[in-house]
């Protein structure tokens, strides 16, 4: 299992548009890969489930990355972050 953190500084959040390129990016790993962000965690490969979760500007997310590729996905989805959010 691989765990980071990541502050989103994207003043409006994880809205629609990153929130859809996440799941994108998300959906091209077997490994399972959960975000919280305060509250329970979410799946990252399922848009109502990103979108509901509520991620604001400025909040601390958990991403939990767990699977056969968890290495490849967690460093993919890290770099992710780090460019759009």
């Amino acid at each position: 299992m691989k765990e980071f953190k990541y502050v989103i500084t994207d003043k409006e959040g994880l809205h629609a548009r990153p929130a859809g390129m996440l799941v994108k990016e998300a959906g091209k790993f077997a490994s399972s890969i959960k975000i919280s962000g305060g509250s329970r965690p979410v799946d990252a490969k399922r848009i109502m489930a990103v979108m509901s979760a509520g991620i604001k500007g400025g909040m601390e997310i958990t991403v939990t990355v767990e699977g056969e590729d968890e290495a490849a996905a967690a460093e993919a989805i890290e770099a992710f972050l780090k460019a759009n959010l």
